[in-house]
Formats: C-alpha cells, sequence, structure tokens
C-alpha cells in the first residue's frame, strides 16, 4: 500500500523521484505527491496520477531544478478520500518538515485531539499528518535535538504500522527514514542513495540496497547512512545484490504489465523448478527447507496462511500435500488466523505464502504462529522481505518482479512451489521412488504446455468480445479445480468490475443454481480426471436453465464440445497439474474482458500490489 522514493546525491532530484513513483504506481495511485529540499522546502502534489504530478511539475521545473534531495509518494487511500489535501507530503505548520508515510497510525485519533487542544491546525483527513505535527511538537519542546533524535522521540508515541521519509530544512542534508510494518530499502549509489518501498525504483541505478527491518531507523547523507533501533542503538546491515534487471520491470512491448506476466508463465515455472527438480535423479531438492525436512514429514498438521490469490495456490497446496504425504491440512485466511486464537503447538508447521513477503495479515499470523511454538516455513518472491527473514526456514519462488496489481505469475510459481514440497514431503513416506520421479516428470512438462494455451489468446479475445457487457459470471470447478474456479472469478472482479463468484460445482444445486438464466455466462472446467462424469451432469444442469456455458476441457473432448457454447482446450495432464494450465484461459478471459471494458487492469480501482496495513 502507497508507494515511497527519496533520493539524495548530486542528481537533479525531481525527475528521479518521479519516474521512481511511476515504478511504484501498482502499490497506489489515488493521489501523488514530491517534496524537494534546495534553498527551500517545496512541494508539489495532487489528487490522480504520477502522470498528471508531472505535468504540474515540468510547468514549475525553472522553480524547482537544482534541487539533489527529495522524497516522493504515490497513495492507497486509508483515511481520507482521495484529494489534493489527502495526497503526500504532509507538512507542518511552519511549512520546514515535510513527512511521507505508508501504513495506519492506530492511535492517530487520540494523537490528533492531544495536538488540536495545543492549537495545530490539520489540511487533511489522514492519519499520517498527525506524524508530521507530532515530530514538529517534538522539535518546539527541544530545540538542541536534531531530525533523527526528534522523528525518533515521536515514533515512540506511536501505535501502529509505518514507513516514512522525513526531511527538513531545518537539516538540509539528510533524509531520515524509518520502518515498521511497511517495507523500506536503501539503495546504495556512488555519492548517492536511492530509498523506496521496493527495489522497482532503485534497480536501474544501482544493483546493492540494504532492507530494514522492523523497529529501525536510518539516516541517509550523501556520504553515508546509519541504521540504529528506535531506542537508538546501532544495527549491523548486510549489503545484498539484487537478482532481478530493470528489463524484468518494463512492459518489453507488452501493452500492459498484466499481460506481460501471463505470458511470462512458462519461463516462470521452468525457472521455480530449476535446481530443485532432477529429473535423472528422480528427486526434488529443496534447500530452503533442507535442514527442517525431517520435523516437516513429522508434523501432526500442517496450516497453510494466506490471502488473496495466494489463498488459492494455498488451497491446491492443501489438496496436494494431502494427496501425496498424507499429512494432514488445514489453509485459513491469515487475516483471520491471528483473531480467533488458533489450536496451534510445537508439533505444527505453518506455512505462510505471500508474493511480496511483505502482507501485514499473513506477517501477523506468522508472528501468531511463532509464539504458540510451531515450526514455520514461509513462501515468497521477494528476496530480503519481511516474511523471508521471519522464517525459521522458506523457499523463494523466483517469480520475477510482478507489477501488475492482479496477480497471474506469482500464483502458478506457488501452485509449483507446493508441487514440489508435497513431492519431497512424500519422499520416503508415501510414495515411491518411481511415483514421485513420474510425478516430477508430469511437472517438468508444464511449461510447453502452457506455452500451448497462450497461442490459444485471440480465441479468447473473441469469446471475451461476446461476454464483456455481462453484469455477473459464474465459475464451478471440482477437486483440484475448485481453487482455480475462485481464482479465476477473483480476476474478473478485480480488473472489469464484473461480479463473480466461484463454486465447488457439485454446490451449484444448493443456491447458485437459482441465478442461472440465458444471461448467465458459466465457465466451467470440465477437464478429464475422477470427476468427470459429474462435472457433465453440471453442464446439462445449466443448459437446461438457459445459462450460457464456457468450458476449459482437454484436447480431443468432443463430449464436452457438443454440450458448451464455446471451449478452451488445453493439454491433457494429471489432476495435480490441471491447475496450472487451467488458469491461464482464465486470466486471459479477465484480461480481455477488462480492457474491452476500457479498464486499466495494471491499476484495477480501489487496489493496491502489497497489502501492508490491516
Amino acid at each position: 500500500m502507497c508507494g515511497i522514493v527519496g533520493y539524495i546525491g548530486w542528481q537533479d532530484a525531481a525527475p528521479l523521484l518521479l519516474k521512481g513513483l511511476k515504478r511504484l504506481e501498482y502499490r497506489g495511485y489515488d493521489s501523488a505527491g514530491i517534496a524537494l529540499l534546495g534553498s527551500t522546502l517545496s512541494v508539489i502534489k495532487q489528487k490522480g496520477s504520477v502522470g498528471d504530478l508531472e505535468k504540474d511539475t515540468v510547468a514549475r521545473c525553472a522553480a524547482l531544478s537544482g534541487a539533489t534531495l527529495g522524497i516522493g509518494h504515490t497513495r492507497w487511500a486509508t483515511h481520507g478520500e482521495p484529494s489534493d489535501s489527502n495526497a503526500h507530503p504532509h507538512l507542518n505548520t511552519a511549512g520546514d518538515i515535510a513527512l511521507i508515510h505508508n501504513g495506519i497510525i492506530e492511535n492517530y485519533f487520540s494523537l490528533k485531539q492531544e495536538l488540536l487542544s495545543e492549537g495545530y491546525v490539520f489540511l487533511s483527513e489522514t492519519d499520517s499528518e498527525v506524524l508530521v505535527h507530532l515530530i514538529d511538537r517534538v522539535w518546539k519542546r527541544d530545540q538542541s535535538l536534531d531530525l533523527e533524535a526528534v522523528v525518533r522521540s515521536a515514533l515512540r508515541h506511536v501505535e501502529g504500522a509505518y514507513g516514512l521519509c522525513v526531511i527538513s530544512s531545518r537539516e538540509p542534508d539528510r533524509i531520515v527514514v524509518a520502518r515498521k510494518g511497511s517495507p523500506l530499502v536503501i539503495g546504495i549509489g556512488v555519492d548517492e542513495y536511492f530509498i523506496a518501498s521496493d527495489a522497482a525504483p532503485i534497480v536501474e541505478h544501482t544493483n546493492k540496497v540494504v532492507y530494514l527491518s522492523d523497529g529501525e531507523l536510518a539516516v541517509v547523507k550523501r556520504d553515508g547512512y546509519s541504521v540504529k533501533s528506535i531506542e537508538n542503538i546501532e544495527q549491523e546491515k548486510v549489503v545484498t545484490e539484487l537478482d532481478f534487471s530493470l528489463e524484468k520491470i518494463e512492459k518489453g512491448g507488452f501493452l500492459h504489465f498484466m499481460l506481460k506476466e501471463i505470458f511470462e508463465q512458462p519461463d516462470v515455472m521452468h525457472d521455480v523448478m530449476r535446481g530443485r527438480v532432477r529429473l535423472e535423479e528422480g528427486l526434488v531438492h529443496l534447500g530452503g527447507i533442507h535442514d527442517y525436512l525431517d520435523r516437516l514429514k513429522r508434523a501432526r498438521r500442517i496450516v497453510i496462511c494466506a490471502c488473496g490469490t495466494s489463498w488459492h495456490a494455498a488451497l491446491i497446496g492443501e489438496y496436494l500435500i494431502e494427496e501425496f504425504a498424507r499429512i494432514s491440512v488445514e489453509v485459513d485466511y491469515a487475516s483471520e488466523f491471528r483473531y480467533r486464537n488458533p489450536i496451534v503447538g510445537v508439533d505444527d508447521v505453518v506455512i505462510v505464502i505471500s508474493q511480496s513477503g511483505e502482507t501485514a495479515d499473513t506477517l501477523a499470523a506468522l508472528r501468531a504462529a511463532k509464539e504458540k511454538g510451531a515450526l514455520v516455513l514461509g513462501i515468497c518472491n521477494v528476496v530480503g522481505s519481511t516474511i523471508a527473514r521471519e522464517t525459521l526456514c522458506g523457499m523463494y519462488t523466483h517469480a520475477g518482479p510482478e507489477i501488475g496489481v492482479a496477480s497471474t505469475k506469482a500464483f502458478c510459481a506457488q501452485v509449483v512451489m507446493l508441487y514440489m514440497l508435497a513431492l519431497a514431503l512424500s519422499r520416503g513416506r508415501t510414495l515411491s521412488n518411481d511415483e514421485i520421479a513420474l510425478n516430477l516428470k508430469e511437472l517438468a512438462s508444464v511449461p510447453e504446455k502452457a506455452a500451448r494455451i497462450l497461442q490459444l489468446d485471440s480465441q479468447i479475445k473473441s469469446i471475451a468480445e461476446l461476454f464483456k457487457d455481462a453484469k455477473n459470471f459464474l465459475y464451478l470447478g471440482r477437486g483440484y479445480n475448485f481453487p482455480v474456479a475462485l481464482e479465476g472469478a477473483l480476476k474478473l472482479k478485480e480488473i472489469s468490475y464484473i461480479h463473480a463468484e466461484g463454486y465447488p460445482a457439485a454446490e451449484m444445486k444448493h443456491g447458485p443454481i437459482a441465478l442461472i438464466d440465458e444471461d448467465m455466462p458459466v465457465i466451467i472446467i470440465a477437464t478429464r480426471d475422477n470427476t468427470y462424469s459429474k462435472i457433465l451432469s453440471n453442464i446439462e444442469e445449466v443448459r437446461s436453465r438457459k445459462g450460457r456455458v464456457i468450458a476449459i476441457a482437454n484436447e480431443g473432448d468432443k463430449e464436452v464440445c457438443r454440450m458448451a457454447e464455446h471451449v478452451i482446450y488445453i493439454p491433457q495432464a494429471s489432476g495435480p497439474i490441471t491447475p496450472l494450465l487451467a488458469v491461464i484461459p482464465l486470466q486471459l478471459l479477465a484480461y480481455h474482458i477488462a480492457t474491452l471494458r476500457g479498464c486499466n487492469v495494471d491499476r484495477p480501482r480501489n487496489l493496491a500490489k502489497s497489502v501492508t496495513v490491516e
């Protein structure tokens, strides 16, 4: 939620900040602003996109050029609707302190009442403005303190989550940054430093970064940086090299990041398996959990916590682990896990899944599970993320940066990872070496099959043209394909704003069938597995009520072709593999319906990529 950038060095800061904000718009895009510190402290901010802000900045560039220190922000609204006044940065009354903030200040109301009683005037509805006035109050009470000390003192009164940057014309040679719950990374250049919510704006300038941990505060100057805890204790930080290039965060000729990321999936699935699937030996090697594999196999139960698309991947993981390894698995919404006093102990394993590794609800579940003594394993995409640092063991998906707000390639990467985990847990326990080798061979064939499905893009777009004006969609699947139905419906809701619901196909007759009429498109995943005959019966039930059936079926299936209005054929695969193939047509269908409706698929309304608030 929200994008933060900062720069201090020798270059003109304004264009660097604006370019960085554009790379972060997937984190929030309802308003944007920058603060530049040159001879004076100047702020430009407004409702709308970074592009809108850039036009305003260009018009004022003569007054702003030459500033080599600045901070910028692109917002995802929490407190206060999108508006010029609610946009960041926020200033104190004197106009000599500027602050940008990502997160939520939970006790902002009581702090605001204190500040109002002392005569402070608020110009916005945000919780963030409280912080800049709080800092100002500390400084007024003790003018001998430096900016670092006043920020540290102010934050001791704050409850909630924050990633923030503060600059002041009183100390025009530094940026003070702090983190609790919202990610921040410092990029290390040559006589220059970059600050951001994630590495996307930094990678074109340097590949050397330092990730701040919760409860840390950093002072960044032109000649170096220091990191301390909120308690003012020096922290030793490891410099990390970024493992992706600028090309990975460019569109590469595609109209949208989402489409690019859908088409990247064959390569992504191959990358997830690289070095892990050893076909010649018939085994899977997961280095990140190797030392804990025996404990994982002895687990009384596995609980998987995730949100959104990752939760759908977790459901598939439940089916995979129970089928292959015969270990009991439960899947929990991370947002519910911490609040329902779950029964978890030292004999349990908790797996947390998050693309960003920063999802607030998932982090809270992770910490709750650790407090109860469970072994916590993390699956995430971002190296150096909080989940990666706070879990005892885990695995990176290596999907590369995912910029599109609606997750696609991260889902496939997570499912591949869970498939490999299930097979690793089954070794020496439930499956023979030959059975594992056969399943690995099947998994290794997926990238080529996925590439064949992508060749159906134009056919899927033609179907999208017929249904783009539908008001509702129903998605049905059974077994491994039930979570795929949920994911397909979510993709359509996220980017086209059409109401859609996913259901187990057998549950249709227990309520949803009342919705079906001649205006209801029903997408049914009808691949050949042990429920195939039941799925055909479900199709007949929809047809008899005049529902319009779009089927996902295996190549050569003439029975489904006879029954459905439209059929999208995917290659034959075993049941556990099918989700990796069946989800791709649903991603493309959602994409094309959304673009045909004129929706911005990379920046869907009300959404942001990394949900770092509860």
